[in-house]
């Protein structure tokens, strides 16, 4: 699995295209082919995937009975908007409107690297969660990482 990392502010053109930033670049792996995928996330943000991670996170839908209908509406709801995206060849993706106007994206974003994914927020609507979640950091890294902490005493 992919372990990005960073946090990468970018412009979006008229035609709604954004640079690739070289450091998140180069992260890649080369398996990608400068493909991804990209779809609807949480909390109103867009969620980017390289091709071949893509493809690891939805393998995982082949154990799902989509013969229970909450699997079903899962699986549609991961899957709603997922767009195939194509690196051009001046390095840009072009974010489908649909998908940028429901994550309310206009001129500006911030790329969201972590773990096998890139989130991508509309700027302001960024700030407004991280600053949300500030407020309460210290209680949900005491309520995540202190299950996690009691685990491994065991």
């Amino acid at each position: 699995m992919a372990n990005f990392i960073g946090e990468y502010h970018c412009k979006v053109d008229t035609k709604g295209r954004f640079m690739m930033p070289s450091g998140l670049k180069k992260q890649l792996d080369p398996a990608a082919q400068e493909k991804f995928v990209i779809n609807r996330g949480f909390e109103g943000c867009l969620v980017l995937y390289p091709m071949n991670e893509w493809e690891k996170e939805t393998q995982k839908f082949e154990k799902l009975n989509l013969f229970v209908a909450k699997n079903r509406k899962f699986y549609r709801q991961f899957h709603n908007g997922a767009t195939q995206l194509l690196l051009d060849g001046t390095g840009r993706l072009l974010l489908p409107r649909t998908l940028a106007k429901s994550a309310e994206i206009s001129k500006e974003i911030v790329l969201f690297a972590y773990a096998n994914r890139i989130e991508v927020w509309a700027k302001d609507r960024y700030e407004e969660v991280m600053e949300e979640d500030m407020d309460d950091f210290a209680s949900l890294a005491e309520d995540v990482m202190g299950e996690l902490d009691d685990k491994t005493d065991e």
